[in-house]
């Protein structure tokens, strides 16, 4: 049974659709209006071997921060959608990413409890229509809705392209080791018996 989710969410700043395949093949189709944060949710998908459809229309004369926000919303419910009660999946898993002299490490618990620790400091603000203070909105919101926790720590690293985009692929990494399949799990990952 392949593991799919959907979510859309509609404001007065935004409407985002997204789907979320857990066991995809690394396709995505993403129109947000901001082609670095396309570049981005390409990386997760491609790097986590995941399909992701997502197109968002938002209030961009404003800023990017509603739609950036929103998409890692409705991804996160489309990831919640997809992994259903969690029965026989890994559970934790952790990822380090290069990419070129930045290194950095993304630490998944498809838990139920949302959490984020965001250690990702970025001194360029900018990278083209992006703003890089717009990453932690991203990875926050995604988690919050998905109801996991992710840390995402910077080990080293300068160009500020280079450490989003590892944090991006280092969840990648992360998201798809803690959702795979445990063949030696039928049930749900917790002595709590939920992962609620």
């Amino acid at each position: 049974m392949i593991r799919r989710g959907h979510a859309a969410r509609a404001t007065a700043e935004t409407r985002v659709e997204a789907a979320w395949t857990l066991d995809g093949t690394g396709r995505c189709e993403a129109s947000t209006g901001i082609p670095f944060l396309d570049h981005m949710l390409a990386q997760v998908a491609r790097h986590g071997r995941f399909d992701l459809a997502v197109t968002a229309a938002g209030d961009l004369a404003v800023d990017g921060h509603h739609t950036v926000e929103d998409v890692g919303i409705a991804l996160g419910r489309a990831l919640r959608d997809a992994l259903g009660a969690g029965a026989g999946i890994r559970r934790y898993a952790s990822a380090h990413a290069p990419l070129d002299e930045a290194l950095v490490l993304a630490v998944v618990d498809v838990s139920g409890r949302p959490f984020l620790h965001y250690a990702l400091p970025v001194a360029r603000r900018r990278l083209g229509a992006y703003d890089t203070d717009l990453t932690e909105e991203f990875f926050r919101a995604l988690a919050m809705n998905a109801a996991i926790t992710v840390h995402v720590m910077l080990v080293h690293g300068r160009n500020a392209h280079h450490i989003v985009e590892a944090a991006f692929k280092a969840l990648a990494l992360a998201l798809d080791r803690a959702t795979e399949r445990d063949p030696r799990v039928a049930d749900v990952p917790s002595t709590k018996g939920t992962l609620t």
